[in-house]
């Protein structure tokens, strides 16, 4: 799916498409909110999950991987090194 195809659609199919067809890469936390990053053919989707519903609030598509600055201390790497 291509990134202007993932933007057009409507939550419900967001939903879908991330937990179907996304790779789940990281997780960082902020007050209120758990924040899943994901790739998707070859851009990244965060989800802003309410840590109080466990709901997903919102989605939004990085612009470019200077925007994975919060995620790259926590992705593991040291083993592909190796």
């Amino acid at each position: 799916m291509r990134l202007s195809e993932f933007i057009l659609l409507n939550e419900a199919d967001k939903k879908k498409s991330v937990m179907q067809h996304a790779v789940a890469l990281a997780k960082r936390s902020i007050p209120d909110y758990v924040i899943f990053l994901f790739q998707l053919e070859d851009y990244y989707i965060e989800t802003y999950c309410n840590q109080v519903n466990k709901s997903i609030e919102e989605y939004r598509v990085l612009p470019d991987t200077n925007a994975l600055k919060h995620y790259l201390d926590a992705i593991p790497i040291d083993d592909l090194l190796n």
